[in-house]
């Protein structure tokens, strides 16, 4: 298969929709050779800040001089985004190269009459081959959704398991309480992997507990009261956390210095697990670690900020940035939500800090909620609302709304911010090269 190929059949494999449960992947990987076997990895699941976490885990690892995996989803810009080796993405030969196999074995499962692998699954297995074929030293994996159920987790038992904030989300195949999503995230513990969390709501942290006491995981939580010296900013922040004195990030937001600590706090632990990083290599790490789409500056005069804020606890961050950046500033929303998030706790966390609202909807995502009906929901809480009906639109609109004083801030689903981002940027969208 050609990389064009390769798009085509992902995109084709998108009607299998989101079927949650393990036997197919092992079938699939079985077909393959279990190339998962052949791996050691960091496991992280969470509802708000994997990516970020994963992000400066992986960038440590790779300064530290270990080929590091990253298998990434959603992603913002790029269909290969997904898969990376120290921060670089597969080549599109190489996509094409493996997912020819993955192919092949999906299709004779049909035709065996099981069950078609969803397109997640398939990726799933791609990045594994890949990885294994790489000879990858560690992969850093970010579950889909949840945890248990979720086609990562059939990987042997990680190095380590780390878990970020947990909150209300994917309700409709999670549960409808923080325990029940709790239990999700908290399946990936394993037998033999020692784990790293965030200190949870209690709900949520007696389920983590419960898991590590019957899997025999040793347990560390991170107590985000015991980062001090922080000084925050939009182009650097600066944190202690434990023996680590004065460490620098340039990735904005005042949540990810939490999600840093957290990620210090489980590479202090890889350290102990056979994958020491020397200090100085941790701090550049850290420094050089972005990660796009997260409470990113995209533009200056008018500030214009994106930020993947998408469910319930991400918003309440959001607004705890906003109120500390940019206080007494008039701020233009540009917002985004899908239909299985608490659009309505997202939207009432929010709007007290806008100067007006722009609803978007993310093109040709079926979850998306529609611009018009997210306006009538934005509506009840703000009287300044406009939906537009592309983001192009969407942009301008912002635009001249704001003066060179102003924040334009775009939030919400991630599966528009890539689109958004480049318009915001040079006005062009690449549709063909787009992650779903």
């Amino acid at each position: 298969m050609n990389y064009q190929q390769a798009l085509a059949y992902a995109e084709e494999c998108g009607q299998y929709g989101c079927v949650p449960g393990l036997e197919n992947m092992r079938e699939l990987l079985g077909r393959l050779g279990n190339p998962q076997e052949e791996l050691a990895f960091v496991h992280i699941a969470g509802s708000n800040g994997k990516g970020s976490v994963m992000n400066f885990i992986s960038t440590v690892l790779t300064e530290g001089g270990y080929k590091t995996g990253r298998y990434i989803s959603p992603t913002i810009f790029e269909y290969r985004e997904r898969f990376q080796i120290n921060g670089k993405y597969i080549s599109k030969a190489e996509l094409g190269k493996f997912m020819e196999p993955v192919r092949d074995a999906a299709e004779t499962m049909a035709a065996e009459g099981k069950n078609h692998p969803t397109a997640f699954e398939m990726e799933t297995a791609l990045a594994f081959l890949w990885f294994r074929e790489k000879k990858c030293d560690i992969v850093v994996l970010e579950t889909g959704m949840g945890g248990l159920l979720d086609a990562t987790n059939v990987i042997p038992a990680p190095l380590l398991c780390v878990l970020t904030s947990i909150s209300m989300e994917h309700m409709a195949f999670l549960g409808d309480t923080l325990e029940k999503i709790a239990e999700h995230k908290a399946g990936i513990i394993k037998q033999g992997s020692s784990v790293v969390t965030v200190k949870q709501r209690p709900e949520a942290m007696k389920v983590i507990e419960d898991a590590c006491k019957s899997k025999e995981a040793p347990l560390s939580v991170l107590d985000p009261d015991k980062i001090s010296a922080i000084k925050y900013g939009l182009e650097k922040q600066r944190f202690s956390y434990g023996n680590h004195k004065g460490l620098e990030i340039t990735m904005a937001g005042i949540y990810q210095i939490e999600n840093c600590a957290l990620a210090v706090s489980a590479l202090d632990r890889l350290g102990e697990l056979g994958f020491p990083v020397k200090e100085e290599k941790l701090r550049l790490g850290l420094l050089h670690a972005k990660w796009q789409g997260r409470f990113e500056v995209i533009g200056k005069k008018p500030l214009f900020v994106a930020d993947g804020a998408h469910n319930e606890d991400g918003a309440a961050k959001l607004a705890e940035s906003i109120q500390f950046y940019f206080t007494n500033r008039r701020i233009i929303y540009i917002m985004g939500i899908l239909k299985d998030k608490e659009t309505e706790k997202m939207i009432r966390s929010t709007c007290p800090y806008a100067e007006a609202v722009i609803t978007v909807a993310a093109p040709g995502n079926p979850r998306a909620v529609p611009a018009y009906e997210l306006a009538g929901e934005v509506r009840r809480y703000h009287g300044n609302v406009t939906a537009a009906d592309s983001l192009e639109e969407a942009v301008e609109m912002a635009r001249l709304l704001a003066g060179k004083d102003d924040v334009i801030l775009a939030f919400g689903s991630l599966s528009f911010l890539g689109d958004l981002i480049r318009i915001a940027e040079n006005g062009a969208v690449r549709r063909d090269t787009h992650g779903r």
